[in-house]
């Protein structure tokens, strides 16, 4: 019984929305989740619009928005636009590849109390980083986060996609952060946007997702969010969503108000509809999208005694690996590592972290 209400348990409205608000970007990350999208969409919607959205997200009782792009703060309007959001009380957190933030911007920032930033960092040196981000990358993304920290900036992480070209350098990210007092936050790589360019020459083998998953669980204060479900113990269960939120608690609008279950979803496939042509609560209740993605049912994990910490997976990963939604994450390590997959990490396990 519990195992049915967890597919069929909907809520009236997303708790929170990511808005890749912004089609532009100065920089070309190999990886990029958005690339397709900032090239297929219309434009951008214009501030009056934004505000608009932003009533609707109000009046639905949205908790937070996570605004993303493109980078955000090539928007000129972009600071009336939080001003507005956090007028009605939403909080919002603001993923920036950092190296526009000068004095000026950061000091505007840091009186925003319903703000969050989140600096995108893939590489603990400027030889890794700019691997991915681009040539001089590096420098520029720490003096934003130097601004950042110079303010006391209270809600401050960096975001690193762990990929095999940085994943030796998850540990010194996490000290680089704790010697800024910055949290570390990061995220999987999923063959989506760029990344479908770059998935065999990036993603991650077993080996890497099972000593990342120990690294997890001797860091329980890394953020992940519900990226990492599927391959972490059940150490962390109680840090994040135990299943995807996709359809069910977020969803994502891109520059031009394009609505998809999710921002690793967001191929035409999964279109939901335009908030510059119907509201969001129809889309959210009506878009036959949304409707198939809370149907899926993973029935090959139903007898795994992981299921209630994962229920699949990821299903983004699942559709761009073997072109099904309703197929168990390819990445999951359960079928790999057994019951020790499931244990707190031993002494010889945080050996291994060590070396990551």
């Amino acid at each position: 019984m519990a195992r049915e209400r967890a597919y069929s348990e909907i809520l009236g409205a997303p708790v929170n929305v990511t808005w890749e608000i912004a089609g532009r970007c100065n920089l070309r990350c190999r990886h990029c989740l958005s690339a397709e999208v900032r090239e297929q969409c219309s434009g951008e919607l214009d501030f009056d619009r934004c505000r608009a959205f932003i009533d609707e997200l109000d009046r639905l009782g949205v908790f937070q928005v996570n605004f993303g792009g493109g980078e955000p703060f090539l928007r000129e309007d972009f600071l009336d636009i939080l001003d507005y959001a956090h007028s009605k009380g939403i909080t919002t957190c603001v993923s920036t590849n950092g190296t526009v933030l000068d004095e000026a911007l950061v000091r505007k920032l840091a009186r925003m109390e319903l703000l969050y930033i989140q600096v995108s960092l893939d590489g603990a040196t400027a030889r890794s980083n700019d691997a991915i981000r681009g040539q001089g990358t590096f420098d520029r993304i720490m003096s934003g986060i130097e601004l950042l920290a110079m303010h006391s900036f209270p809600n401050l992480s960096t975001n690193t996609v762990v990929t095999a070209a940085n994943f030796r350098d998850i540990l010194p990210i996490y000290d680089l952060g704790r010697r800024y007092g910055v949290k570390t936050r990061l995220s999987r790589f999923r063959p989506s946007g760029n990344a479908k360019k770059v998935w065999q020459e990036y993603h991650l083998d077993r080996l890497e997702l099972a000593l990342l998953s120990e690294f997890l669980s001797a860091h329980k204060d890394v953020l992940t969010g519900d990226s990492f479900f599927s391959i972490t113990g059940r150490d962390r269960r109680e840090l994040g969503l135990n299943m995807c939120g996709a359809a069910r608690m977020t969803c994502s609008v891109s520059p031009d108000g394009s609505v998809y279950p999710c921002a690793f979803l967001q191929d035409s496939p999964f279109l939901a509809g335009k908030i510059t042509e119907e509201s969001l609560e129809s889309i959210w209740q009506n878009a036959p999208v949304f409707h198939t993605l809370r149907a899926v049912r993973i029935a090959s994990c139903e007898r795994c005694a992981r299921f209630n910490l994962c229920h699949g997976g990821c299903p983004a990963v699942a559709y761009y690996l073997t072109s099904a939604l309703d197929r168990a994450d390819p990445e999951c390590l359960a079928p790999f590592q057994g019951a020790l997959y499931d244990q707190e990490p031993t002494n010889g396990a945080s050996a291994h972290v060590s070396t990551i």
